[in-house]
């Protein structure tokens, strides 16, 4: 096979950082463009991949399917082989219709697109580009090779395609963030509700059986600060998974967020721990940690707080540090900009709730 990787000079210098851009602002009547970068999930529900779609158009988007989406290939666990999959993906980017990308869903191979993506065309298309989960591999890459700011936020089939118009709460943040903050700041805070009800694709139980909800008591302050830097939002295994690679990010002076989806108490401590021995939690001016969507104490006495306490060890009390934030696998979740400027303000006092502040708007006009 031969390589059809980008030349190097598709990379944006290094030695001439480029200052980070915002994509253009999403407006009703725009192009979105579906990409799959990982899992077809598709294929294991194809009835809500198509709900999801009619979400989006019900909300005033027109719909794109990228090539391997349009068709439905599947290579098992994965679209594609990387460079189809990043084919898919740069053609959506050099798409003149297309105004912003959307994900289908997460899975664990979005980090094979990175060697064949074209970063000079990715920072001057100026889209907006939204996904979760694995996809946190492409918002490294983009962030460090495109200097583009990127959204972690909801995939097609996770949250747009919640039976049966999609997740009211979720949809409401991501067009906030992608079309109407243009100017000045906007608050991030706790849904009234969430939920992580994980109900079966194969059976039609995730549209026949009604989702349970809980009641959300907020954030969870763990230690009392004010900090203000850029905010990046990263899933927490493939976060992990980028030590050593060149998309490692940038963590001094950060509000970082980290958010799983399974979240034994085991793995949860060892990606800790590795955080903490590459000396992020020394770089950090604060630090938020979503809900998990499938926790396992796996027979611990203790809590995923209490942990994660004790592999900051001395750290604690240096800056803020919030949990149970609704930006993670579990429904609704907020939609955040990359490296957007941000204030965290947390008290533990009564009637003295999480403050989270975006100082900047996440697009450009």
């Amino acid at each position: 096979m031969s390589d059809t990787r980008p030349h190097p000079s598709s990379l944006i210098p290094q030695s001439r950082p480029e200052p980070l851009l915002s994509p253009f602002a999403l407006k009703p009547g725009d192009t979105i463009g579906i990409f799959t970068p990982s899992t077809p999930a598709y294929a294991d529900n194809p009835e809500l991949f198509l709900n999801a779609i009619r979400v989006l158009e019900r909300l005033g988007f027109r719909v794109k399917l990228g090539a391997l989406t349009a068709r439905r290939a599947s290579q098992g666990y994965r679209a594609g082989t990387p460079e189809e999959r990043a084919a898919e993906f740069m053609a959506l980017i050099e798409d003149p219709e297309v105004r912003g990308l959307m994900s289908t869903l997460g899975g664990m191979n979005s980090n094979s697109l990175t060697p064949f993506l074209d970063f000079q065309k990715i920072r001057a298309a100026r889209k907006v580009i939204c996904g979760f989960s694995d996809v946190t591999s492409l918002h490294l890459a983009i962030l460090k090779h495109a200097r583009l700011r990127t959204f972690y936020g909801p995939a097609l089939m996770a949250g747009m395609g919640e039976w049966p118009d999609g997740m009211p709460e979720t949809i409401e943040s991501f067009l906030a963030v992608t079309q109407s903050h243009r100017a000045g700041t906007r608050g991030i805070a706790p849904f009234s509700r969430w939920s992580n009800h994980f109900r079966n694709w194969a059976n039609g139980d995730w549209k026949n059986v009604p989702r349970e909800w809980h009641s959300n008591p907020g954030w969870r302050v763990l230690v009392e600060g004010e900090a203000t830097g850029p905010l990046v939002a990263l899933n927490l295994n493939t976060l992990v998974a980028s030590a050593g690679t060149p998309e490692w990010p940038e963590f001094s002076g950060r509000l970082l967020l980290i958010e799983e989806m399974f979240c034994p108490m085991s793995r949860f401590e060892r990606s800790l721990r590795q955080l903490e021995r590459i000396g992020v939690f020394d770089q950090i001016a604060g630090l938020l940690v979503g809900k998990p969507e499938k926790p396992d104490a796996e027979g611990a006495p203790f809590d995923r707080d209490a942990l994660l306490l004790e592999v900051l060890g001395p750290r604690v009390g240096r800056y803020p540090i919030v949990t149970e934030v609704d930006v993670s696998h579990t429904v609704p979740m907020h939609t955040v900009p990359q490296e957007v400027a941000a204030t965290l303000r947390a008290a533990a006092k009564a009637g003295q709730p999480v403050h989270l502040e975006l100082l900047e708007p996440g697009v450009g006009i």
